[in-house]
């Protein structure tokens, strides 16, 4: 476990909040299957987000300022994946909160993270 954190984005960052999450299968999914075919971090601008970033990684998903240093402003963490068999359900996660507006990147970054996996995919094709 403590390799786990030392290789994370968000380890020494004190989050705000934390609060139980899910997120979609599909995207859940696609994350996966780019884990298998992109290397990773993957980076994916947030369009019409200056500066706002997502970045993949093996084990968590961080929506970040880049213009502060990749500052996190959300992070999808813990990923309660264990023993998988319904891959048609939601995945139960934790999303720490680090800046006090992060609730109205959430969707946005989830859009974004989608549309950039399902463009980066394509391109490995």
């Amino acid at each position: 476990m403590r390799e786990r954190e030392a290789l994370s984005r968000t380890g020494e960052v004190p989050c705000f909040a934390r609060r139980a999450d899910q997120v979609e299968a599909r995207l859940y999914n696609l994350w996966r299957r780019a884990r298998l075919h992109l290397a990773m971090p993957v980076r994916i601008p947030l369009p019409a987000q200056p500066g706002v970033v997502m970045i993949l990684e093996a084990n968590e998903w961080v929506c970040v300022d880049a213009r502060q240093n990749d500052l996190p402003i959300l992070a999808w963490v813990e990923f309660e994946d264990r023993g998988r068999d319904a891959l048609h359900l939601p995945v139960r996660c934790t999303l720490n909160y680090y800046h006090f507006a992060a609730s109205r990147y959430r969707s946005r970054a989830l859009e974004a993270m989608a549309e950039g996996l399902s463009r980066l995919l394509q391109e490995t094709d």
